[in-house]
C-alpha cells in the first residue's frame, strides 16, 4: 500500500483473470487459511462466484487461487445450480480449522438464505432458510452478512421492508425487523448484537437487538429518497462506515458519533459506484468500483478530511464493474467482476 501513484498499470504477476461461461456478479473469498500440515491442495484458497443470468437457473462455482503459480482453477465438483442469481454469497467468517472441521461453509441469498457444506470433493446443501409464514414463498433477499464475532447468526435484507436474524446452527428466526420504509438493499453486521442497514428510502439505520423497538438513523440521502444500494462497516475501526448512492458517482464516508453529516465524500469515479469494500488489514483504506470501469484505493486522513479526496491507486477494468471483494485471508488481493470475467488484483 505504500504506491501513491495516480494510475497503476499493472503487470501480469499483479493481476490474475478469470473467464466464466456467463456474466458474473456474487463472490465470496473463503477464510480457509492455507497449511503446511494440509494436503498441496489446501494451499490454494477456494473463491466463490455466482452468475448473474435473468433467469431461474444460475450457476455457483468454486474456484481455487494458487498464489505461487498466479493461477484459477475450477472445481467441477464443487459446481453446483442455483435458484435465480445469488444476490450475495459469504463464507463462514470462521476457517474451518479453528472449528475443527474439515470442511467449509457457504451461505447464498436470493429467494430464501441457503446454506452448502463444501468438503474436499463434493458439495451438500444444508438448509433453506424461510421465515414466511403464510406461503412457500418468501420476499426476495437483496443483501445478507454473516456476523463475524457470533457466527451463528446471520442477518437478511429483503425487499419487504424487513431484516431478519437467523440463528443458522439451529435453523431458526432470532428476529425480524421492519427495519425501513421501503426495500432495504443491505446489511452489516457492526458488534455481535448491532446491526445497520440502508434503504431505497435514502437512510442508514443501526439497530441493537438489546432493544428492538428502536433504531438510529446516522444518515440520510441529500435528496430526499434517493435510494442507497450498499453498506460496508469497518471492522478495523466501528467507528466508521460507507454506503454508495443510486446513480451517483460519491462514496459517502459515515462516523456514526457524529450522525447526518459525512466526514468525506469519495468523488472521483466518472460513474455511478457499484461496489466498496473497506481493507480488512486496515482502517485507513477502502475501495470502490463502478461503472467507469475503474477500481479505485483511498487512504482516508487521520485527521479532518480535505475538500478533495484522491485516490492512491487507479485500477481499470474492461468493462463495467459491478462487484468487488477484498480478501480478509489474503489481504493483499481484491477480486473484481465485470461482464463474465472475475479478476484479482494484487495492492
Amino acid at each position: 500500500m505504500e504506491n501513491s501513484t495516480q494510475e497503476s498499470h499493472l503487470r501480469s504477476e499483479n493481476f490474475v483473470t478469470y473467464d466464466s461461461p456467463y456474466p458474473l456478479y456474487a463472490m465470496a473469498f473463503s477464510s480457509f487459511p492455507p497449511s503446511a500440515t494440509r494436503l498441496q491442495q489446501h494451499h490454494h484458497h477456494r473463491i466463490a462466484i455466482g452468475s448473474f443470468i435473468e433467469d431461474y437457473n444460475n450457476r455457483v462455482d468454486i474456484l481455487t487461487f494458487d498464489e505461487e503459480t498466479l493461477s484459477l482453477k475450477i472445481d467441477p465438483n464443487l459446481s453446483f445450480d442455483h435458484p435465480y442469481p445469488a444476490t450475495k454469497l459469504m463464507f463462514h467468517p470462521s476457517s474451518p480449522n479453528s472449528l475443527g472441521k474439515s470442511s467449509d461453509l457457504l451461505a447464498s441469498s436470493g429467494d430464501y438464505l441457503r446454506l452448502y457444506e463444501i468438503r474436499d470433493n463434493s458439495i451438500e446443501a444444508v438448509s433453506t432458510l424461510n421465515n414466511s409464514k403464510s406461503s412457500e414463498f418468501c420476499a426476495p433477499l437483496t443483501s445478507f452478512d454473516w456476523n463475524e464475532v457470533e457466527p451463528r447468526r446471520i442477518g437478511t435484507s429483503s425487499i419487504d421492508t424487513t431484516c431478519t436474524i437467523w440463528d443458522v446452527e439451529r435453523g431458526v428466526v432470532e428476529t425480524q425487523l421492519i427495519a425501513h420504509d421501503k426495500e432495504v438493499y443491505d446489511i452489516a453486521w457492526g458488534e455481535a448484537g448491532v446491526f445497520a442497514s440502508v434503504s431505497a428510502d435514502g437512510s442508514v439505520r443501526i439497530f441493537d437487538l438489546r432493544d428492538k423497538e428502536h433504531s438510529t438513523i446516522i444518515y440520510e440521502s441529500p435528496q430526499p429518497d434517493t435510494p442507497l444500494l450498499r453498506l460496508a462497516w469497518n471492522k478495523q475501526d466501528l467507528r466508521y462506515m460507507a454506503t454508495i448512492l443510486m446513480d451517483s458517482n460519491k462514496v459517502v464516508i459515515l462516523d456514526i458519533r457524529s450522525p447526518t453529516m459525512p466526514v468525506a465524500e469519495l468523488e472521483r469515479h466518472r460513474a455511478s459506484v457499484n461496489a466498496i469494500a473497506w481493507a480488512p488489514q486496515s482502517c485507513r483504506h477502502i475501495c470502490s468500483a463502478g461503472d467507469d470501469t475503474q477500481a479505485l484505493i483511498w487512504e482516508l486522513p487521520t485527521i479532518v478530511a480535505p475538500p478533495r479526496i484522491d485516490p492512491m491507486s487507479v485500477y481499470s477494468a474492461g468493462s463495467e464493474i459491478n462487484q468487488l471483494q477484498w480478501s480478509a485471508a489474503q489481504p493483499d488481493w481484491i477480486a473484481i467482476a465485470f461482464a463474465n470475467k472475475m479478476q484479482l488484483l494484487k495492492v
